[in-house]
Protein backbone atom coordinates (compact mmCIF):
# COMPACT_ATOMS: atom_id res chain seq x y z
CA UNK A 1 0.00 0.00 0.00
CA UNK A 2 0.96 3.56 -0.37
CA UNK A 3 -0.04 6.85 1.49
CA UNK A 4 -0.42 9.71 -1.24
CA UNK A 5 -1.37 12.81 0.89
CA UNK A 6 -3.06 14.34 3.43
CA UNK A 7 -7.43 13.83 3.10
CA UNK A 8 -8.69 15.61 5.92
CA UNK A 9 -7.02 17.59 9.14
CA UNK A 10 -10.36 17.52 12.45
CA UNK A 11 -10.65 20.24 14.72
CA UNK A 12 -12.95 19.86 17.58
CA UNK A 13 -14.18 22.73 20.17
CA UNK A 14 -17.29 22.31 22.19
CA UNK A 15 -18.99 25.00 20.48
CA UNK A 16 -19.31 24.41 16.48
CA UNK A 17 -20.41 28.00 15.25
CA UNK A 18 -16.88 29.49 16.63
CA UNK A 19 -15.01 27.03 15.06
CA UNK A 20 -16.90 28.23 11.97
CA UNK A 21 -16.37 31.80 12.78
CA UNK A 22 -12.80 31.32 12.36
CA UNK A 23 -12.42 28.34 9.53
CA UNK A 24 -15.47 29.34 7.51
CA UNK A 25 -16.38 33.30 8.23
CA UNK A 26 -12.65 34.28 8.45
CA UNK A 27 -10.58 31.83 6.71
CA UNK A 28 -13.13 31.55 3.68
CA UNK A 29 -13.20 27.27 3.44
CA UNK A 30 -16.84 26.14 1.67
CA UNK A 31 -19.01 24.04 3.86
CA UNK A 32 -19.46 20.78 1.67
CA UNK A 33 -21.37 18.84 3.93
CA UNK A 34 -22.38 17.60 7.53
CA UNK A 35 -22.23 14.62 9.86
CA UNK A 36 -23.93 13.75 12.72
CA UNK A 37 -23.38 10.55 14.83
CA UNK A 38 -25.26 9.92 18.28
CA UNK A 39 -22.69 6.20 18.40
CA UNK A 40 -19.69 8.43 17.49
CA UNK A 41 -21.12 11.22 19.82
CA UNK A 42 -20.35 13.77 17.02
CA UNK A 43 -22.01 16.80 15.20
CA UNK A 44 -19.36 18.20 12.43
CA UNK A 45 -19.07 20.45 9.51
CA UNK A 46 -17.36 19.02 6.36
CA UNK A 47 -15.64 22.22 4.81
CA UNK A 48 -12.88 22.34 1.74
CA UNK A 49 -9.83 23.68 1.83
CA UNK A 50 -8.29 23.91 -1.91
CA UNK A 51 -9.56 22.49 -5.19
CA UNK A 52 -8.72 19.17 -6.98
CA UNK A 53 -8.04 16.02 -6.22
CA UNK A 54 -5.92 17.00 -3.88
CA UNK A 55 -8.26 19.48 -1.70
CA UNK A 56 -8.05 18.61 1.87
CA UNK A 57 -11.30 18.39 3.57
CA UNK A 58 -11.29 20.09 6.95
CA UNK A 59 -13.85 18.74 9.95
CA UNK A 60 -14.85 21.01 12.45
CA UNK A 61 -16.92 19.28 15.48
CA UNK A 62 -18.29 19.25 18.47
CA UNK A 63 -20.12 16.87 20.84
CA UNK A 64 -23.50 15.62 20.93
CA UNK A 65 -22.73 14.97 24.57
CA UNK A 66 -19.51 16.89 26.03
CA UNK A 67 -19.73 14.23 29.43
CA UNK A 68 -19.59 11.16 26.95
CA UNK A 69 -17.09 9.34 24.99
CA UNK A 70 -15.48 9.68 22.48
CA UNK A 71 -14.65 13.02 23.59
CA UNK A 72 -14.39 14.53 19.98
CA UNK A 73 -13.05 18.22 21.20
CA UNK A 74 -10.28 16.34 23.51
CA UNK A 75 -7.37 17.23 22.16
CA UNK A 76 -9.02 20.09 19.78
CA UNK A 77 -6.52 18.56 17.13
CA UNK A 78 -9.38 15.34 17.06
CA UNK A 79 -7.29 13.57 13.93
CA UNK A 80 -5.45 13.98 10.46
CA UNK A 81 -6.53 11.45 7.47
CA UNK A 82 -4.06 9.82 4.92
CA UNK A 83 -5.27 8.82 1.94
CA UNK A 84 -4.24 5.43 0.92
CA UNK A 85 -4.79 3.61 -2.06
CA UNK A 86 -5.74 0.51 -0.82
CA UNK A 87 -7.03 0.29 2.39
CA UNK A 88 -7.84 -3.26 2.83
CA UNK A 89 -4.39 -4.23 2.48
CA UNK A 90 -2.88 -1.26 4.52
CA UNK A 91 -4.96 -2.47 7.77
CA UNK A 92 -3.60 -5.95 7.08
CA UNK A 93 0.29 -5.14 6.88
CA UNK A 94 -0.16 -2.47 9.27
CA UNK A 95 -1.81 -5.07 11.52
CA UNK A 96 0.87 -7.66 10.92
CA UNK A 97 3.41 -4.90 11.94
CA UNK A 98 2.24 -4.17 15.66
CA UNK A 99 -0.11 -1.16 14.97
CA UNK A 100 -3.07 -0.98 17.47
CA UNK A 101 -6.52 -0.06 15.76
CA UNK A 102 -9.59 1.28 16.83
CA UNK A 103 -12.97 -0.84 17.59
CA UNK A 104 -15.07 -1.04 14.23
CA UNK A 105 -12.52 -2.19 11.46
CA UNK A 106 -12.90 -0.59 7.88
CA UNK A 107 -16.52 1.12 7.78
CA UNK A 108 -17.72 3.69 5.74
CA UNK A 109 -16.54 7.34 7.14
CA UNK A 110 -18.22 10.65 7.27
CA UNK A 111 -17.09 11.99 3.75
CA UNK A 112 -19.14 8.44 1.99
CA UNK A 113 -15.45 6.86 1.84
CA UNK A 114 -14.19 2.88 3.43
CA UNK A 115 -12.38 4.33 6.55
CA UNK A 116 -10.30 2.33 9.58
CA UNK A 117 -8.36 4.34 12.25
CA UNK A 118 -4.95 3.75 13.99
CA UNK A 119 -5.30 4.38 17.88
CA UNK A 120 -3.76 7.13 19.33
CA UNK A 121 -2.03 5.17 22.41
CA UNK A 122 -0.61 1.17 21.26
CA UNK A 123 -0.62 -1.12 23.97
CA UNK A 124 1.04 -4.51 24.97
CA UNK A 125 -0.13 -6.86 21.99
CA UNK A 126 -0.22 -3.88 19.36
CA UNK A 127 2.87 -1.33 20.48
CA UNK A 128 2.74 0.82 17.34
CA UNK A 129 0.10 3.77 17.93
CA UNK A 130 -0.42 7.41 16.50
CA UNK A 131 1.64 8.29 19.73
CA UNK A 132 -1.28 10.80 20.60
CA UNK A 133 -3.24 11.60 17.58
CA UNK A 134 -5.81 9.48 16.10
CA UNK A 135 -4.98 8.69 12.46
CA UNK A 136 -7.60 7.97 9.79
CA UNK A 137 -6.72 6.31 7.02
CA UNK A 138 -8.68 6.72 4.05
CA UNK A 139 -9.49 4.78 0.72
CA UNK A 140 -8.59 6.55 -2.24
CA UNK A 141 -11.03 7.60 -4.96
CA UNK A 142 -9.63 6.30 -8.47
CA UNK A 143 -8.88 9.92 -9.47
CA UNK A 144 -6.48 10.55 -6.15
CA UNK A 145 -5.03 6.73 -6.74
CA UNK A 146 -4.59 7.79 -10.61
CA UNK A 147 -3.16 11.33 -9.78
Amino acid sequence: FRVLGLQQVAVGGTDKSALSALWVDTFGLVKKGSFRSEKENVDEDILQCGKGPFAVEVDIMQPIDASKAPKVHVPSLNHIGLWVDDLPKCVEELTRKGVRFTPGGIRKGAAGFNVAFIHPKGNEATPLSGEGVLIELVQAPGNIVKA
